[in-house]
C-alpha cells in the first residue's frame, strides 16, 4: 500500500466502535454479507437494448455466491434469442461478480444481469424469506407444462381492431366475435401439449386437436375469425 507524505506524516487514530454491514434477508435468514459467497437468493429481473427494441427476463438462483440455475427469456431481434442461448452457457457456474463483469452478448441480458445484482445484494429476492431458498430448477415452474415462454402478442389497428395472436395458453387460432364484432373469448392451441403428444406417437393433425382449448364465451359467438387473415 503507497500513501501520500501528508499521510505518511499523521499519527495514528485509534477506530472506535466496529459498524458491520445491515443484515439483509436470504433464504429465511438475517446475513450480514461480507463477501460474494455470503449472497444466496433467487429472483428475476427486466433488462433491455440500448435502442429498447427488445427485453430480456432474467431468472438466476444462486447459493454461496455461485449462479447455479439460469433462466434466459428475450424477445426482440433474432440475435436476442442466440445471445440468450449463449448467455445460459455463460451464466452458470459464475460467481455473481464475475457475471456482473462479463459480457454477456446481449444488452438486454447485461442490463438485466445488473438489475438482478442489485436485487439480489440487497436482499430483494424473491427467496428472501422462503427457509433455504427455492431448489435448483424452480424457474422451470414460470414456463408451466411444455417448458415454453408465457408470451402475450396482440396486434391492433384504429380501422380494424385488436387481433389475439398468442396467449398464456398458447397459439390463438380463432377469435370469437358476438353480433357487435366485440371479442368474447378465443381458441388456443398449446404447443406445448402438441409437441408431447406428436413426440408420444400421435398424428399430427390429432395432436392439434387435442392440444386446443377456447376461453370465454366461445359458445356464444355469433361468428369465428381467423385473427392472421380475416
Amino acid at each position: 500500500m503507497y500513501y501520500t507524505a501528508e499521510v505518511s506524516n499523521m499519527c495514528p487514530v485509534a477506530k472506535g466502535a466496529y459498524h458491520g454491514p445491515a443484515p439483509i434477508p436470504e433464504e429465511g435468514q438475517w446475513i450480514q454479507a461480507k463477501e460474494i459467497k455470503d449472497i444466496s437468493g433467487f429472483t428475476h429481473g427486466i433488462g433491455w437494448c440500448a435502442p429498447q427494441q427488445g427485453a430480456c427476463k432474467l431468472t438466476l438462483n444462486v447459493k454461496e455466491g455461485i449462479i447455479e440455475e439460469a433462466l434466459v427469456e428475450t424477445i426482440g431481434c433474432s440475435g436476442m434469442t442466440h445471445s440468450a442461448a449463449m448467455a445460459s452457457e455463460i451464466l452458470i457456474g459464475k460467481t455473481l461478480l464475475e457475471a456482473l463483469n462479463t459480457d454477456l452478448v446481449c444488452d438486454a441480458i447485461n442490463t438485466a444481469m445488473r438489475e438482478l445484482f442489485l436485487q439480489i445484494v440487497y436482499g430483494r429476492t424473491q427467496s428472501a424469506f422462503s427457509e433455504g431458498g427455492l431448489l435448483v430448477g424452480a424457474s422451470l415452474e414460470d414456463l408451466g407444462k411444455g417448458l415454453r415462454s408465457q408470451v402475450g402478442t396482440m396486434f391492433a389497428t384504429r380501422e380494424k381492431g385488436p387481433r389475439y395472436l398468442e396467449m398464456t395458453e398458447g397459439y390463438c387460432s380463432q377469435v370469437a366475435l358476438n353480433k357487435d364484432n366485440e371479442i368474447i373469448g378465443y381458441e388456443f392451441i398449446s404447443f406445448g401439449k402438441m409437441m408431447d403428444f406428436i413426440k408420444a406417437g400421435m398424428d399430427a393433425n390429432e395432436a392439434i386437436e387435442k392440444a386446443k382449448g377456447h376461453y370465454g364465451q366461445w359458445d356464444n359467438a355469433a361468428k369465428y375469425i381467423d385473427p392472421r387473415k380475416d
